[in-house]
């Protein structure tokens, strides 16, 4: 049985934990703590960061969450999120990492700081200018969603793909933590909406960091 080490705001675990469950891919929840750097997890994983996933009962370990996407992708046939010509693919990937890089720089990785990590490990007041700037980019990459939507049926072209997955495990991640103003964003809270309501993201939406409580539309699928 595969082990998934992550903790409920990681992005990147959540990217991975949508994947697994469009294909279908059974896997135990294991919290981890990654600023604690625990050895245990330190000798799995030197980084420290979140998510791995592990079988153990066959000595497979994977670290990063592209590295993980890819090989399910590769592995598991069921629900390809990867697909289409090679052009296809190439975009597919490009944005899966413009959110992953961009949208978790600009937006996800301040608001962790500010509203989890300062709250958790330090104790400390959030700095309002790093929040109020984190929430002006998550606004100007709304915009770019839009932008896209307005071209495509999906983020990266006609079908649903890790692009759509990537992107919406990071703004699950900001909705959480107040960093979204979805106002005047009607096409892309429309995108959302639609992969709230999928199975696969159902257990995120439920799940709670500790001290840190969510905005009350954060669950709702008419929000």
């Amino acid at each position: 049985m595969w082990q998934l080490f992550q903790f409920p705001l990681c992005p990147f675990s959540r990217k991975v934990r949508l994947l697994l469950g469009e294909k279908g891919v059974g896997y135990e929840l294991v919290r981890e703590s990654p600023w604690e750097r625990r050895d245990e997890y330190i000798d799995l994983n030197p980084t420290g960061r979140t998510p791995i996933i592990r079988d153990a009962a066959r000595d497979i370990t994977l670290i990063d969450s592209t590295a993980i996407c890819e090989y399910f992708e590769e592995t598991v046939a069921a629900k390809p999120l990867i697909s289409g010509t090679a052009i296809n693919r190439a975009e597919i990937r490009r944005l899966a990492a413009w959110f992953d890089e961009q949208v978790y720089g600009d937006v996800v990785a301040p608001l962790l700081e500010e509203r989890m990590k300062k709250r958790i490990i330090n104790r400390a007041p959030p700095d309002g200018g790093v929040l109020r700037q984190a929430m002006r980019n998550a606004n100007e990459h709304l915009d770019y969603i839009e932008y896209l939507l307005d071209h495509r049926s999906w983020l990266a072209g006609a079908t649903l793909s890790l692009a759509d997955f990537a992107a919406a495990a990071h703004l699950s991640v900001a909705d959480y933590l107040g960093g979204v103003d979805w106002t005047g964003h009607d096409a892309a809270k429309g995108w959302y909406a639609g992969l709230k309501s999928r199975p696969s993201f159902r257990p995120l939406l439920s799940e709670r960091m500790e001290i840190v409580a969510p905005p009350r539309h954060y669950e709702l699928l008419d929000f």
